[in-house]
């Protein structure tokens, strides 16, 4: 196991706790693929992804309670901080992203990969997640991060509680939730709804403008460029096709056959 977290007993230091959020293209604007690989364009200002106010959010209120601040990491292109600056206004203290040419077309393995290195630079305490991005939707990147850094996860949680050493969570599941405890350090991903985001104030904004915000690239982490990109994505999108428009439904006029009717599709379907 690889430890990440300090004996914050011994060092009687405040939490380090990491966020990771995702900086996506504005949802309200119309989105664009790359013609030569498939993937999203994501060129200029990108926004932070709304699943990631919440694992802000329970961040910071996790922060004021035990003490410590949050740390928010992030991979984009571009250098591009604008995701950022707005976790920076909710509260949290400092940023770090990784930015590098070679990080396009990088799988959510090689995401992971990268983000893990970045953690381990903040000497994280706990790192929270969202269970998936809106512009990907895998849901694998933040349990491939504990994975990779050797520690505990609990996933789909809907209720966060930290106590000393030990953090406990309602993991949400079909039939209701889980209880479910680990020790420190660990990852953790939350759902929409697990609490409820604040707004960044005028003073908060103001304030994100002079928050220390580390760029830094492969390098920097240690990471072999063909571990990461294309040449290290173990996935590849061969074509892009738009969905099937729905075809109009077919209107049946009862005329004391209407069930009979019915129950002759549902047949044809072999629902019945």
């Amino acid at each position: 196991m690889i430890a990440i977290g300090r004996d914050r007993e011994r060092d009687r230091e405040p939490m380090n706790i990491v966020v990771c959020v995702k900086q996506i293209p504005d949802p309200a604007e119309p989105g664009a693929l790359s013609p030569d690989t498939h993937t999203l364009v994501r060129t200029g200002k990108l926004i932070l992804d709304d699943s990631d106010r919440y694992g802000v959010e329970v961040g910071l209120q996790l922060a004021e309670q035990a003490g410590g601040d949050v740390i928010c990491v992030s991979m984009a292109p571009g250098e591009e901080v604008s995701g950022l600056r707005s976790a920076l206004a909710m509260g949290a203290a400092r940023a770090i992203l990784v930015s590098d040419d070679a990080l396009g077309g990088t799988d959510a393995l090689g995401t992971a990969k990268v983000l893990a290195a970045a953690i381990r630079t903040a000497e994280a305490d706990l790192v929270i997640a969202a269970t998936e991005s809106t512009d990907g939707y895998t849901g694998t990147t933040p349990v491939q991060v504990a994975e990779l850094l050797g520690l505990p996860s609990i996933s789909f949680a809907r209720k966060v509680v930290l106590d000393g050493s030990t953090v406990r969570a309602d993991r949400q599941t079909e039939s209701g939730y889980d209880e479910v405890e680990v020790g420190l350090p660990a990852v953790v991903t939350v759902t929409a709804g697990v609490v409820e985001p604040r707004y960044p104030s005028f003073k908060g904004i103001m304030a994100a403008r002079s928050k220390p915000l580390d760029i830094v690239g492969l390098s920097d982490l240690g990471i072999d460029p063909a571990e990461v990109g294309p040449a290290g994505s173990r996935q590849e999108i061969l074509s892009v096709v738009p969905a099937e428009s729905r075809s109009a439904g077919e209107i049946v006029v009862d005329e004391g056959d209407g069930y009979q009717r019915i129950v002759a599709f549902l047949e044809e379907l072999k629902v019945v």
